[in-house]
C-alpha cells in the first residue's frame, strides 16, 4: 500500500520591492527551503499547498482618492486583484510542474495571519511553512507579523523561514 503524500501548506504573497508579479523574498526563500530541506528528491512524497492571503483593496487606487463613477469600478478593481493573485501562484506552481512536484493553490481575501490560520484548520496540513521579514521587536509592534501569530495559533505545526542576510532589503519592512 502506498504511502499518503505529506502535504505543506506554504503561505505566499507579492513582493512590495519588485512588485507585480513577483513573489516576496520571503515567499520565496520560504519555498525554496522546503524544497531542499523538506522535499530533497522525494517529489512523489509530498504535495504543497500554496495559499495567497489577499488583503481587500479599501480604495482601489494607489496613493489616490478614491473616485468611483460606476459599479463597472468595482468589478474592475476585483478582476485586477484576481489576475494579480493568479500570477503569483502561476510562479510556485509552474516551479512544482518543472519538479514534478504535486500541488494545489488558492487565494483567500482578508488578514493573511486569521485567513492562514483558518485556512490550516479547513485543509488541515502536515505542517505549514511561512516566511518571516526578521522584523524587530520596535517593528513587530507596529506592522505585526504573520508567522508570530501563526506558530501561536495554527493547528499544525509551523516552520519560520528567516530571508538571507544578503537579501534582506534595507528596510525589513519591504520584502
Amino acid at each position: 500500500m502506498e504511502a499518503e503524500a505529506t502535504r505543506i501548506l506554504v503561505g505566499v504573497n507579492e513582493s512590495s520591492l519588485k512588485g507585480y508579479p513577483h513573489p516576496s523574498i520571503s515567499s520565496r526563500t520560504a519555498f525554496e527551503w522546503t524544497l531542499a530541506k523538506i522535499i530533497r528528491s522525494n517529489t512523489a512524497g509530498f504535495k504543497l499547498l500554496f495559499l495567497h492571503a489577499q488583503i481587500p483593496d479599501e480604495d482601489g487606487f494607489d496613493d489616490m482618492d478614491s473616485i468611483y463613477a460606476s459599479p463597472e469600478d468595482f468589478q474592475s478593481m476585483k478582476q485586477r486583484d484576481k489576475i494579480r493573485g493568479l500570477h503569483l501562484l502561476e510562479y510556485f506552481v509552474g516551479r512544482c510542474h518543472q519538479l514534478g512536484i504535486c500541488c494545489e493553490a488558492w487565494i483567500k481575501k482578508g488578514d493573511p495571519k486569521e485567513v492562514m490560520c483558518s485556512e490550516v484548520k479547513r485543509v488541515n496540513p502536515d505542517i505549514l511553512v511561512v516566511g518571516s521579514r526578521g522584523l524587530g521587536p520596535f517593528q513587530r509592534v507596529f506592522v505585526g507579523t504573520v508567522s508570530e501569530f501563526c506558530v501561536k495559533h495554527a493547528d499544525c505545526p509551523v516552520i519560520t523561514i528567516k530571508r538571507k542576510a544578503d537579501e534582506a532589503p534595507q528596510d525589513p519592512v519591504d520584502d
